[in-house]
């Protein structure tokens, strides 16, 4: 008797347990963590602070009006160790579109057609290779891109370019170049083009003798005064030409500087879309906003790097800093009209659900006043 009234007591006490478990199990299971909701997006935002530069409605709102079957292509600027081929793989294998880009198995290029026709809508590593040179920079696609495109496609009507790209913290981008030269990277085929020629051996010299730089270490990485590790966001995205391109000599060091800042963040924030590394639910979210075009699959944050395993002292970190202190800038602006751009679009889609929400309520009290059924 005993026996059965204390099963009874555990039953009662185990039955409410064993209910508030399934629904639990249940809501992870239709809400999983891993989902890329409006609440993983506002989990994901920083505090919000005040801007420190003074951007405009139009720096804001970079909704363009992409015609993919029209005369619309994006360029996409792959500045090393950013994240971009990660991001280059989602442009060819990850938007959901009319007519999908061609991935062949076992070939690192596809082929990504306007619907119904020969011709492409997207210049990138992934679509049509490294047609103006390996990692070209903005000097040498802004130049380069449109006569590439006219020689492999004849067409009447002039093209509209989008010009995309990715950042990274300084820091976490410059350890994850000097990880990859020390495994043995060059990129020394790149071209460099600037005013129709590529550097001379003075202008840029080499920092290594011998076919690489493999097993550098990180000291030996930062004392080359020409390594372009140094500042390479800052120069992929100026415009060189304004500072005589790789002749060091053609002015002074400050007023050089100034101008490759000053243009980076010119032609940075003219870009029809930018994205960081280090947000890439905000990266997705708003590339999506801007072309009205759809991911298949969420973009993930992956914190575990090889620039993020390297142990660094505060000096060290204090010294690559100096190194790249017009990258530290530039992303410093970058950062800031990003999230902008973010909190931008994100308080005006909520308003359009608002109002939306607010017709539907005022359409529905008409109908019911009218004696008709919803």
């Amino acid at each position: 008797m005993h026996l059965y009234t204390g099963f009874r007591s555990w039953t009662l006490i185990l039955v409410p347990i064993l209910a508030v478990l399934f629904v639990m199990i249940g809501y992870q299971y239709i809400c999983p963590a891993g989902s890329n909701s409006d609440q993983d997006l506002e989990d994901e935002s920083p505090p919000k602070l005040p801007s420190k530069f003074n951007f405009t409605e139009r720096d804001l709102d970079r909704h363009v009006e992409f015609n993919i079957k029209g005369d619309d292509v994006i360029v996409f600027l792959h500045i090393q160790k950013t994240g971009g081929t990660t991001f280059g793989r989602h442009l060819v294998r990850n938007i959901r579109l009319e007519q999908p880009c061609d991935c062949k198995p076992g070939q690192k290029k596809c082929t990504c057609h306007r619907p119904g026709k020969e011709e492409s809508w997207l210049f990138s590593r992934f679509s049509t290779g490294w047609s103006c040179g390996l990692h070209a920079d903005w000097t040498e696609l802004s130049n380069c891109v449109p006569v590439i495109m006219d020689k492999k496609e004849a067409q009447r009507n002039k093209r509209n370019f989008y010009y995309i790209t990715m950042l990274r913290d300084p820091v976490s981008r410059y350890l994850s170049e000097w990880k990859h030269v020390q495994r043995g990277a060059t990129w020394k085929t790149a071209l460099h083009m600037c005013d129709g020629r590529s550097p001379t051996q003075d202008e840029l010299p080499t920092c290594y003798s011998g076919d690489d730089w493999s097993g550098v270490t990180l000291t030996e990485f930062m004392n080359c005064p020409s390594n372009l590790a140094n500042n390479r966001q800052v120069r992929m995205l100026a415009d060189l030409s304004l500072v005589g391109c790789y002749n060091l000599s053609s002015m002074n060091e400050s007023q050089r500087n100034h101008i490759l800042l000053s243009s980076a963040m010119s032609n940075l924030k003219n870009m029809a879309f930018y994205g960081l590394t280090e947000f890439q639910r905000k990266t997705q979210y708003l590339f999506e906003r801007t072309f009205s075009l759809r991911f298949i699959s969420a973009f993930m944050q992956i914190n575990s790097t090889r620039a993020a395993n390297v142990d660094l002292s505060e000096p060290v970190r204090r010294r690559i800093e100096e190194l790249n202190y017009l990258d530290v800038q530039l992303y410093e602006y970058a950062k800031d009209l990003f999230l902008q751009r973010f909190q931008f679009t994100r308080q005006r889609e909520h308003q359009e659900v608002r109002l939306k929400r607010r017709e539907e309520r005022r359409w529905l009290r008409e109908q019911k006043e009218q004696g008709r059924p919803c």
